[in-house]
């Protein structure tokens, strides 16, 4: 018997395999041994039942072996090269993170099937009838990864870039971040192939109502929430509402979060994000063993999340050394003036050219000697190019994916803290959260409500992925990781297998 690479098949007692020479399998059996496989050379090994070998991630993320007596089965599971024909490089990205985790828990294999697989993908086209009097048929996605832990959440984004594969593998890094935050939600995105930069207010407002009309009986408050994403905001969103409501005939403002505050948005949502990278800051800097007033902080990033944090951190006595935006960057030793900053930005929607700094790269940002680092701009900023000149202590991810993988390593190995954005941003979410639980509840908090509930839970979080970082012994991503899928894994063994 002879099989190809990446389809093992076996019998029972004896098995016989011929896989890649010169790589190293680990087959999890009663004990976990690590075999180096030779050119040309064919092993057997007696496997027991219910079984699970792992081979390398960058070559095939797993296989699970469900053997009977007598029976001979193919060994289940994809490799990473039909991972990506399937789902695309970027869901490829998301299960190279989930297969670490998932190992360190030495999760079963049914549950690491059912955690790796969308519960429901769907594709709209969309109609319009452009000011040009011209139809025009964009092409829409919502995607519910997970809903186990209650209704889907997650975005709307506008941009010509969706594709059905962005969109998987962010709603599968919403279902993991909001098991982090510790909040009853699943995970979903949405998006629509479009320009909103070349489209007329009418026109967007035609786009979204279609949009909505055709996803309506995937969304609700008990199904799935939507939220603003790239180039959408609150108009957007009660538009959405606007839309969902004349469905069902009556005012329903908990499908949607991000609202304008009269139609059942909440206070200090505007802040939420940034303010979640201002507490785990400050709780990092205390793990780390350095006071945060005083730390001196870049940030990379000056929109939403990069200012506010700033002006927070600031105002607890943080040193806001350094900031750069997609124009240019401003550096001052003794801190910057983060209010006269936000109003210069505000006049002149860039930080280049205040007054009191100096001129700064954002090369050069990255080599400053600081305590806390925040890129809160782009992903993929912080990579093996820079990341041997970073000097800061901390690094805190305030925007998506700013740091690679490689990077990510090489830091960690230097004994830099780095708290990943599934955790680092994670207050937008869980703002979010607030405000479906005050839409659905009638009554609304005082802003003062909630920012303490806010601190609350990201401490609670933060606390939960630093524990867990410990006990394994493993970096504060992989860490966030397992704490997700751990969640998410024993709700779904809790509530069983329906038909």
């Amino acid at each position: 018997m002879q099989s190809h690479y990446g389809i093992l098949d076996f019998t029972l007692g004896d098995s016989l395999a011929q896989l890649k020479p010169d790589a190293t399998y680990n087959r999890t059996l009663r004990a976990t041994t690590a075999v180096r496989l030779k050119p040309d050379t064919t092993y057997f090994q007696e496997l027991k039942p219910d079984a699970m070998c792992d081979v390398p991630s960058g070559e095939v993320a797993w296989r699970s072996l469900d053997l009977s007596n007598g029976a001979k089965l193919g060994c289940a599971g994809l490799t990473r090269s039909d991972m990506v024909a399937t789902h695309g490089l970027i869901f490829g990205a998301m299960l190279q993170e989930f297969d670490g985790a998932a190992r360190i828990l030495n999760l079963e294999p049914g549950i690491w099937k059912i955690l790796t697989h969308p519960k429901r993908q769907v594709t709209v086209s969309c109609p319009v009838q452009m000011d040009n009097g011209e139809i025009e048929v964009f092409t829409g996605y919502r995607v519910q990864y997970n809903i186990t832990l209650g209704p889907a959440k997650g975005g709307i984004r506008y941009h010509p870039g969706v594709s059905l594969d962005e969109v998987t593998a962010l709603a599968a890094w919403m279902t993991w971040k909001c098991a982090v935050a510790h909040i009853p939600f699943g995970g979903a995105k949405g998006g629509v192939i479009c320009d909103p930069s070349r489209m007329s207010r009418r026109e967007l407002e035609a786009l979204t109502r279609r949009y909505v009309a055709e996803i309506i009986d995937l969304i609700g408050p008990e199904k799935d929430v939507p939220a603003p994403d790239v180039n959408t905001n609150e108009q957007i969103m009660a538009w959405v509402m606007d839309t969902y409501s004349m469905h069902v005939g009556h005012t329903s403002t908990a499908v949607v979060t991000g609202k304008p505050l009269e139609l059942g948005g909440s206070l200090g949502r505007h802040e939420a994000t940034g303010r979640g990278v201002m507490i785990v800051a400050r709780e990092s800097a205390k793990h780390v063993g350095f006071d945060v007033n005083g730390a001196r902080v870049p940030v990379q990033g000056f929109g939403n999340v990069g200012s506010i944090s700033a002006a927070l951190l600031a105002g607890i006595g943080a040193k806001i050394v350094a900031v750069t935006d997609w124009k240019g960057g401003v550096y001052n030793a003794a801190g910057l003036d983060i209010p006269k900053l936000i109003d210069h930005v505000k006049e002149q929607q860039s930080v280049k050219g205040f007054t009191g700094a100096e001129g700064l790269t954002n090369e050069q940002l990255f080599t400053l000697d600081v305590d806390v680092l925040i890129p809160a701009a782009l992903e993929n900023q912080i990579t093996m190019d820079n990341a041997p000149g970073v000097r800061a202590k901390v690094v805190i991810e305030g925007a998506n994916g700013p740091t690679t993988p490689d990077a990510h390593q090489h830091l960690h190995q230097r004994g830099v803290f780095v708290v990943p954005d599934i955790l680092a941003n994670s207050a937008g979410v869980t703002a979010s959260y607030f405000e479906w639980v005050q839409d659905r509840y009638g009554y609304f908090w005082t802003e003062k409500d909630v920012n303490e509930r806010l601190e609350a839970k990201m401490c609670e979080a933060f606390n939960a992925v630093l524990q867990t970082s410990l006990k394994y012994k493993v970096d504060m991503r992989m860490a966030a990781y397992i704490v997700a899928i751990d969640r998410v894994a024993t709700v779904t063994r809790t509530r069983g297998m329906y038909a």
